[in-house]
């Protein structure tokens, strides 16, 4: 799963690029800049950070400072990167327990974007979406932490 949302997260950055190239060219040349550019913009935004997160999870790829692992035992370091992958699923849990109900809401009351008319429920699908599966990522790295020596 988090292939795929990687996958969807590479081709919502290279639209961004496209149409931000598209956008320059156009208002250089043609003095004529695409419409709702912004909005389309935070969109490719949304999907490319929250559906790659699951894989950064995954690939143990987060930013992290690791002056401790230098100075403390492997054993040690085990431990706070366990501690690291309760505390993120804690808090992607609680997240995406917040987020749920604004984004009903938004869907219920029909918001769309001021420009282009995009339902605004576009936008919370893919970070709802990652959030989710950036928790059962921080999960499936608790149950592998546990099958390790």
């Amino acid at each position: 799963m988090s292939k795929v949302l990687g996958a969807v997260a590479v081709l919502c950055l290279a639209a961004m690029v496209l149409l931000t190239v598209a956008d320059v060219l156009l208002r250089a040349f043609f003095n004529y800049p695409l419409r709702g550019m912004l909005e389309l913009i935070e969109l490719g935004l949304a999907c490319t950070v929250f559906l790659g997160l699951p894989a950064v999870f995954l690939r143990d790829a987060n930013l992290v400072v690791d002056v401790v692992d230098q100075l403390a035992r492997a054993s040690v370091v085990r431990r706070l990167r366990l501690l690291g992958a309760l505390l993120s699923l804690a808090l992607l849990s609680v997240m995406a327990w917040q987020m749920l109900p604004l984004a009903r809401g938004m869907y219920e009351f029909g918001d769309v974007t001021s420009d282009l008319s995009i339902p605004k429920i576009y936008y919370w699908i893919p970070v709802l979406l990652g959030v989710v599966a950036s928790a059962a990522a921080s999960l499936a790295l608790i149950l592998r932490w546990r099958r390790r020596p």
